[in-house]
């Protein structure tokens, strides 16, 4: 626990299922979270929208529960801020309010204008330029598209504010509209080597630049909140993209070191240095993070249906009483019996990227269980992750360790089988919630209790369990012939 006179850190962890907000120590210490679940609305096939109003009010709830817990404001020496990346929140500055339901980054809606682009032939410069392919995963389409389709938005003039919900939550708690680089760097808008946004990437996704936040780095002086809020002002000194805060949460800073966050979706982010990418294949060319003026990059292979498959499998099927049941399901059989289960609900990401691709569930017969569907489900992770370690290799980047976390890291049968299909070893940490654990480091370092990360990681950040790799033998190679023979049904 926290000594009385010791002030504490403050993260606001915003993501696509739930918003929480956590309290640490200084030496990383957890004594205190609050969570509230997110409603996600589904209006439509591949349509996956938010309230930002609700957003913001179940996130300040959360705070404000934590700021009360840690004993009133002045016990607070910073924020930070950590949020699921790519969502569009659209607001009216003047008003403060929503102008539209923010589009999530699982929405769909914007694939026939990726295409349009990509056989105009723009794909190629826009890769060069920001790391990124064009698909609906990424922030730019999705504004577009609500200037098209939403009258509040296109009729805001001067008033609208676009930003992903790092801007929308640091909008709401300061006044301050401002996007940390990392969460700019998934736009499509900022070159990978750029500090603003393009003019030339403006102008071909039709976005203006007067309604966008200016760009900041991930540890500092960036904010500082409305007074009224928790009864005294508390700086905000770090914000960050969700998955780069669990890179930085593993503690990931040298070159070739890799994580995969396990939450919604599926992550992978591999330190490549200060350069930034120039050949990341199918994968993507990502921001890591900036602090003190150094930019550190990385190769990222996202996945977008993980632990959301087995929510489905449990809400919409009625397959599971509980998402922790599937490891005891998965190791209640033998093998798979045959079972292949392609998980593209929302599309498929790296390192296909088919946004037009639909789920399946192959090979079923009379003897198939649920057990059976179960363990499919989460072999689906591991058969994505190989083909993934195949994209990083390919792009220089060969994986030698991988640092697993997030919800689905806590179940021990998928975390072998992670490391028996890659082959390489796989670590979890004694706090999986590394998202958040990330964005409290970077808080440190902007408040200057700790003076760089390095410091930060090694008083923050606890020791894991290690899984090695075993031979499947031919289990192995029938597994991934299976697996091929659903993906070319795309």
């Amino acid at each position: 626990m926290s000594r009385p006179d010791e002030r504490l850190i403050l993260v606001l962890d915003e993501g696509t299922s739930s918003t929480r907000a956590v309290l640490y120590t200084a030496e990383g210490e957890q004594c205190g979270t609050c969570a509230q679940p997110l409603d996600q609305h589904y209006p439509g096939p591949g349509l996956v929208e938010h309230d930002a109003a609700e957003i913001w009010t179940k996130t300040l709830a959360c705070a404000r529960e934590m700021v009360t817990k840690a004993g009133g404001p002045e016990r607070i020496a910073a924020i930070g801020i950590t949020n699921q990346r790519e969502t569009v929140v659209a607001w009216d500055k003047q008003s403060g309010e929503p102008l539209a339901r923010a589009i999530v980054w699982q929405d769909r809606r914007t694939a026939d204008s990726c295409e349009a682009l990509r056989q105009a032939g723009h794909e190629p410069i826009v890769q060069r330029e920001t790391g990124l392919l064009l698909d609906p995963y990424f922030s730019a389409t999705k504004m577009a598209w609500l200037l098209e389709h939403a009258p509040a938005v296109r009729g805001a003039g001067d008033r609208l504010a676009f930003g992903t919900v790092d801007s929308w939550l640091t909008w709401k708690l300061s006044g301050k509209h401002i996007s940390d680089v990392t969460n700019a760097s998934r736009t499509l808008l900022l070159p990978l080597e750029g500090k603003d946004w393009s003019d030339d990437l403006l102008s071909l996704f039709g976005v203006p630049r007067q309604a966008l936040p200016r760009i900041v780095g991930n540890a500092g002086p960036l904010a500082v909140t409305h007074a009224d809020l928790f009864g005294a002002p508390i700086p905000i000194s770090g914000m960050i993209g969700d998955q780069q805060s669990a890179t930085v949460g593993q503690g990931c800073f040298a070159f070739g070191q890799t994580k995969l966050t396990l939450g919604t979706g599926a992550f992978v982010l591999t330190n490549v240095g200060t350069l930034a990418p120039t050949s990341p294949g199918k994968l993507l060319g990502t921001i890591l993070c900036e602090v003190a003026g150094t930019r550190h990059y990385a190769l990222e292979g996202a996945i977008f249906v993980a632990g959301s498959l087995i929510q489905w499998l449990r809400d919409n099927l009625g397959l599971l009483r509980s998402a922790d049941e599937t490891e005891a399901l998965a190791r209640s059989v033998d093998d798979n019996g045959g079972v292949t289960l392609l998980p593209a609900l929302a599309g498929l990401g790296a390192p296909y990227w088919k946004p037009h691709a639909t789920a399946s569930i192959s090979g079923l017969s009379f003897s198939s269980t649920r057990a059976h569907v179960a363990r499919a489900a989460l072999e689906a992770v591991s058969h994505q992750l190989v083909d993934l370690a195949a994209a990083f290799a390919g792009a220089g980047a060969e994986w030698h360790k991988l640092r697993i976390d997030g919800g689905m890291a806590v179940n021990d049968w998928l975390a072998q089988d992670l490391a028996d299909m890659t082959r390489v070893e796989v670590t979890r940490p004694a706090d999986i919630e590394t998202t958040a654990r990330g964005a409290a480091l970077l808080a440190a370092v902007g408040a200057g209790i700790h003076p760089d990360l390095n410091t930060a990681a090694a008083a923050m950040i606890g020791e894991g369990v290690r899984f090695t790799p075993r031979d499947l033998g031919s289990e192995r190679a029938s597994r991934l012939a299976a697996w091929r023979t659903a993906l070319d049904a795309f």
